[in-house]
């Protein structure tokens, strides 16, 4: 392989500085239907990786491949040693097994392929301090990958917690917390989940909360690399909100270290 330095056939000039957007690792969302492409897909979201982008990161999509439902740190490792960041997206609800609960009727687009994938790219990450940003369900994949456990569908909890389908709400942030150095002390959020972080596994801590009191974000404050979850989705505001675009600039500021 030529180095940065050589020219290519046809193409003018050298190439260096072909890399100078941080590589982020996108693990896809399997589709059992894509009109433009007649067929089950592979698939992410166009408004999260355009957020991304705008940010100064290049998002990729991989294919979340555990055959079985099962699949090694090691080979998560060889295949994405080129990452210099992980986003761990939204999608479907996580296989209550995961987290030795029980199953829920309310559990929808379960995959236990990429429910292995997922969990195992962030203990990965997490363990060699690789940066990562965690959405809604990657949140969730955190919580679960590290100990912790879901509440299977918020409407049964009781009490304020309520399903947060399509729900627009103001969340405050911990004082000195990551997420409020990012956001701010309370910002407007876009939510769309049944089902939230319920025990908080060993390190994790919430730092900011719905005014239901559900948790919002989470950190890892004595992890290896930078790490921050939102319940919330950024993707959703972030071309009328400074505040969520914010989020992305974080994490690939943190993905250029």
């Amino acid at each position: 392989m030529a180095d940065d330095s050589t020219a290519v056939a046809g193409v003018p000039g050298p190439l260096a500085g072909r890399h100078t957007r941080p590589r982020i690792a996108v693990p896809g969302r399997f589709s059992t239907n894509a009109s433009a492409l007649r067929s089950r897909a592979l698939v992410g979201s166009r408004s999260l990786l355009a957020g991304v982008y705008a940010a100064g990161g290049d998002p990729l999509v991989v294919l979340p491949s555990a055959p079985g439902g099962e699949v090694t740190e090691a080979e998560v490792s060889d295949r994405l040693s080129w990452a210099d960041g992980i986003l761990l997206p939204g999608g479907g609800d996580l296989a209550a097994h995961w987290s030795g609960q029980p199953d829920h009727e309310a559990l929808y687009d379960v995959d236990v392929e990429q429910d292995a994938f997922d969990l195992t790219i962030a203990r990965w990450a997490l363990r060699i301090g690789l940066p990562v940003l965690a959405i809604c369900r990657g949140s969730q994949v955190v919580n679960v990958a590290l100990g912790g456990t879901l509440v299977q569908h918020m409407d049964e909890r009781g009490g304020p917690i309520a399903n947060h389908r399509n729900h627009v709400h103001h969340v405050s942030t911990s004082p000195g917390s990551r997420m409020a150095s990012v956001v701010g002390s309370a910002v407007e959020v876009s939510c769309y989940h049944h089902q939230c972080i319920d025990t908080l596994a060993d390190g994790l801590v919430a730092t900011a909360h719905s005014e239901e009191g559900v948790v919002e974000a989470i950190e890892i404050p004595s992890g290896a690399g930078w790490f921050l979850g939102t319940q919330w989705h950024p993707e959703d505001t972030w071309t009328e909100r400074p505040e969520q675009l914010a989020v992305f600039e974080a994490f690939v500021a943190a993905c250029r270290l």
